[in-house]
């Protein structure tokens, strides 16, 4: 278990006591919602790096070469 560290900045007084169970949970469920941010921002750049890929060969398919897609998809982030 962590403690928290309290500095009183006018007097320099620092004290440190034990998290309770309430700051305890709170950080727990903080650490959660990063974690879910973190895989739903993962799983969205996997999904676009897989429309990008499917795009690609699409467009590799109809003859264009790789320099062509590279300008094309320049142009279209402008």
């Amino acid at each position: 278990m962590a403690d928290v560290l309290i500095v009183d900045c006018v007097t320099g007084e620092v004290t440190t006591r034990p998290q309770t169970a309430e700051e305890i949970a709170a950080q727990e469920v903080a650490a959660q919602a990063a974690q879910a941010e973190a895989d739903a921002k993962a799983a969205a750049d996997a999904d676009a790096a897989a429309q990008l890929a499917a795009t690609n060969q699409k467009l590799l398919a109809l003859g264009l070469t790789q320099i062509d897609i590279n300008t094309l998809l320049n142009a279209a982030k402008a």
